[in-house]
């Protein structure tokens, strides 16, 4: 019997639009705004689908009354609508994420093939696409072969330009962006065109070369870009032919000698046609040279610089107006200096320049939601700008986006849904903050963002590369489309995989660096370390209770199930996605796995003790983290027993009411607290707080560098201090050595000094199973990584070590005190030194653990040199006394 995936799995464009009626491709369209989760949000079963959209939701069911029919209904609408157009959307666009679809048949993995095999592959994948895919040709001088066509792909409805000038690649022009960058010279849609006009011309004609009629200027799109000019074969007089002779047969060097050139051409009564792309490359070669001088006198030196106190309300710092400079002489650039650094503020510094020497009038800022209060506030402070921040329902927004700003901010979701109004204005930067937003290079979001054209355009990200190198080309990719690749080639020059295609490591990062270097600009904390203030890190390691040991080593137990399994399934990755989550969540508290009060949490205890600590202490602001919201309920109580006035800020808190908490607690001596989720990791400047603590850690480490940088950034006065609470015995603890490997990779990559040509990583399921079984404490087997191994030993080394030097040094202190015992004259002690002898037993009791030997263990830290000093001194005084 067919059931609802079968049936949804053979559902077309066409069909999905007649479920819906005459808007049905409206809907659909339309329904593609949302941003959806497809763990959080979708339930896809044998006989059901249910998509949450929050106020809504939409069931899609076969309807066994009208031979198996499909029935999609809304919670809300009685008639078809976008909601139920956007669980269609989904559908069709994510049926191999919903294992609705088989994926492709294996190939030969990229990484593996030679250039001639890897250009073979990428042909023969856009003439497959040709032959399959629907697409409408339209010549606009049908009785010519070699004229120019329009192009429409019938599912997506897009048109393209075509110029077909010859049978072999590199011949012909498509507008598209795959033939823009793929290196290829063709596309699938030249590839379309070339097969079908076979069918409309004879022999003789198809044999028939080009003939260049006019002089025109074009791009030639290889390898390599090059300004090329097409000069005809008929003869030109004297003076016309010495003009083009420099540019015949070969790529323009000299694009003001070009110019001047077809000056003089079109003085003597010559047309010369100048295509738009290439209009556009002399445009960016023009500008570059004009701004070079003088962005080359900035940045040799910017620290005397009259711009760093005229450019902005503000006086900046030399490497910001490096920044400033750099990118503004670039025109396109990615400025990925690392959290706390000002790159807001290089932002805004950006377009003012650029406003003095490319007379621009149009910004448009893309910013995560929570961080469009925070650009106006900067714009406000730093310039006399005129600010539309867009917000509203979608009709209100469309108008605001045409208006008479400088500076227009949107946030991420409303590109997705507001295009088509953003797509109506001719902007002249555009800024992406965050720019790791768009580091998947598939998701829509990204695919759109990457889609608008302006002739400026900035990125700004602390962390451009997160996980893995794909996602450093998807930034890279919205500032230059060519700088990398395309992707089939950027895979095979820079992954390292097995036979299988297993993603092992990255290779050739040196010559990746050189790549980057013309158009990312990175500082890192410890290169302007001397204007930051110092900042020191403390893990407070704490022992879990019996009830979270319980509840955690059973899913570890799940963990360990799943991964000895020799094949996964896709339901095997949710139980294990599932258990990692609950042995985090069990580290944290047993109630934010079982939802029974009161719970059981030594980490709460130990919280506890840590704010009465902090709390005694005058001039404590102290921003607290946690992952869930589940655990600031939890931490709430302690903080009301203390009386202590703070802030709360979690997803839930709409984006208004952001800069108010955010001033409350900068202004507000008394607010002593900030909790938050990772809501609030990135985006928020809280100078004024000068400790932070992370009750729990995230999975990538640059989430905890950006919590850490709310505090620790430019601007802040004060040393930071940072406390990171971790459960022993649990995942949780394990984490702290996986965290310092993801950020290896991030350095060998963005790093100009870095002598780093390979980084080692493993994937793939067989790998993802060693480190899953190194993650949840399983002795590795004989194959485990070399590196790993000399780790544990140098870790072993240490302890022993450090034992050592604990016993010696025990031995050493009760030496001394008994010998100071001896200075005092023997006979029964008064009450009240046994008294005294009894308190300083009990305090010196509580701070000492029995280790597995028996043996009495008691760790001490002194503030600083001096107080060993004054020890050893005391000491030898005593010593000095008994010796009289």
């Amino acid at each position: 019997m067919v059931n609802l995936k079968d049936t949804l799995s053979h559902l077309s464009f066409r069909q999905a639009c007649k479920l819906l009626g005459s808007r049905g491709e409206k809907l659909i369209m339309s329904g593609g705004k949302w941003n959806i989760d497809l763990d959080e949000q979708v339930i896809l079963k044998r006989n059901v689908f249910h998509l949450d959209l929050g106020e809504t939701g939409v069931t899609i069911r076969l309807d066994p009354e009208y031979n198996q029919r499909i029935n999609i209904s809304c919670s809300t609408c009685p008639e078809p609508c976008e909601h139920q157009g956007a669980a269609l959307s989904l559908i069709l666009e994510e049926k191999l994420t919903l294992g609705i679809a088989a994926p492709p048949p294996e190939k030969v993995p990229i990484e593996s093939l030679s250039d001639e095999q890897l250009v073979a592959q990428a042909i023969a994948d856009r003439t497959e696409r040709a032959k399959n895919e629907k697409m409408r040709l339209t010549s606009l001088d049908k009785n010519s072969l070699w004229t120019d066509y329009i192009l429409t792909n019938a599912q997506s409805g897009k048109s393209y330009r075509i110029a077909l000038r010859g049978w072999e690649r590199g011949e012909s022009f498509c507008s598209c962006p795959d033939f823009r960058k793929n290196t290829l010279g063709t596309c699938k849609h030249i590839i379309y065109a070339l097969d079908r006009v076979k069918t409309r011309f004879n022999k003789t004609v198809r044999q028939a070369p080009y003939r260049i009629r006019d002089i025109s200027v074009y791009v030639r799109y290889g390898e390599c870009l090059e300004l090329r000019m097409l000069i005809p074969a008929k003869k030109l007089n004297a003076h016309i032919a010495k003009l083009v002779q420099p540019f015949r047969e070969k790529p323009v060097e000299n694009v003001r000698k070009l110019i001047n050139n077809i000056r003089l051409i079109e003085n003597q009564g010559v047309s010369v046609t100048i295509y738009p792309d290439a209009e556009e490359y002399i445009n960016i070669r023009l500008y570059q040279e004009r701004v070079k001088n003088r962005v080359d006198a900035i940045r040799k030196d910017p620290e005397t610089h009259i711009l760093r106190t005229t450019l902005l309300k503000t006086e900046l710092r030399p490497y910001q107006l490096d920044g400033i400079a750099f990118a503004v002489g670039k025109g396109r650039a990615v400025l990925a200096d690392d959290m706390g650094l000002g790159k807001t503020i290089q932002g805004i510094g950006v377009a003012e320049l650029l406003s003095q020497d490319a007379d621009i009038s149009k910004v448009l800022v893309i910013c995560p939601a929570s961080l469009k209060s925070q650009w106006r506030l900067e714009i406000k402070r730093f310039t006399e700008r005129r600010c539309q921040v867009v917000l509203g329902t979608a009709r209100e927004r469309a108008r605001q986006y045409d208006n008479d700003c400088f500076f227009t901010i949107c946030n991420y979701e409303q590109v997705l849904r507001d295009v088509l109004s953003i797509e109506n204005v001719k902007w002249d930067l555009i800024i992406i903050d965050e720019a790791q937003r768009i580091k998947n290079w598939e998701a829509k979001t990204s695919r759109t963002v990457k889609a608008l054209k302006s002739p400026f355009a900035l990125a700004l990200s602390g962390t451009p590369l997160e996980n893995r190198l794909e996602e450093l080309f998807s930034v890279v990719e919205f500032i230059d489309d060519r700088r990398l690749g395309p992707a089939f080639r950027f895979q095979n020059r820079y992954r390292v995989t097995d036979e299988r295609g297993k993603l092992l490591g990255y290779k050739n990062l040196g010559e990746l660096r050189n790549k980057l270097k013309p158009i990312l600009i990175r500082r890192t904390r410890e290169k302007v370390l001397d204007q930051l203030p110092p900042r020191s890190t403390e893990i407070i390691r704490i022992p879990p209770s019996e009830e979270q040991l319980e509840i955690h080593n059973g899913h570890q137990r799940i963990i360990q199930t799943i991964i000895n399994k020799k094949f996964l399934t896709e339901m095997d990755i949710l139980r294990l996605q599932k258990a990692l989550l609950m042995c985090r969540m069990a580290a944290n508290s047993t109630f934010l796995v079982d939802k029974i009060a009161p719970g059981y949490s030594t980490k709460l205890a130990e919280l506890a003790l840590l704010m009465d600590q902090l709390l005694d202490e005058d001039g404590r602001k102290i921003i607290l983290f946690s992952e869930w919201t589940t655990m600031l309920n939890l931490i709430e109580p302690i903080l009301a027993a203390r009386q202590v006035d703070y802030v709360r800020l979690d997803g839930s808190v709409p984006q208004k009411k952001r800069a108010r908490l955010v001033h409350q607690f900068q202004k507000n001596p008394d607010c002593k607290l900030f909790v938050m989720t990772n809501a609030g990791a990135t985006g928020l400047n809280l100078q004024a707080a000068n400790t932070v603590i992370n009750v729990d850690l995230p999975w990538n480490p640059a989430i905890l560098e950006q919590r850490i940088g709310r505090a620790h950034r430019m601007g802040q006065k004060q040393p930071v201090q940072v406390f990171i609470l971790v459960t022993e015995d649990t995942l949780e603890e394990s984490l702290l050595g996986t965290l310092a490997a993801k950020h290896a990779l991030s350095l060998a990559v963005l790093d100009p000094e870095s002598s780093a040509s390979k980084v080692s990583l493993s994937s793939g399921m067989d790998e993802l199973k060693m480190r899953l079984e190194i993650l949840i404490g399983k002795k590795p087997d004989a194959a485990m990584d070399e590196s790993l191994k000399e780790d544990v030993e140098k870790e072993a080394m240490r302890l022993a070590r450090k034992k050592k030097v604990a016993s010696a040094g025990g031995q050493l202190i009760s030496s001394a005190f008994a010998f100071i015992g001896e200075l005092f004259p023997e006979g029964e002690d008064s009450e009240q030194t046994s008294r005294v002898a009894k308190v300083f037993k009990q305090k010196l009791s509580e701070n000492l653990e029995r280790g597995e030997d028996g043996k009495l263990n008691l760790t001490i830290s002194f503030p600083d040199e001096s107080a060993l000093d004054n020890l050893a001194k005391s000491l030898a005084r005593m010593a000095g006394m008994g010796n009289r």
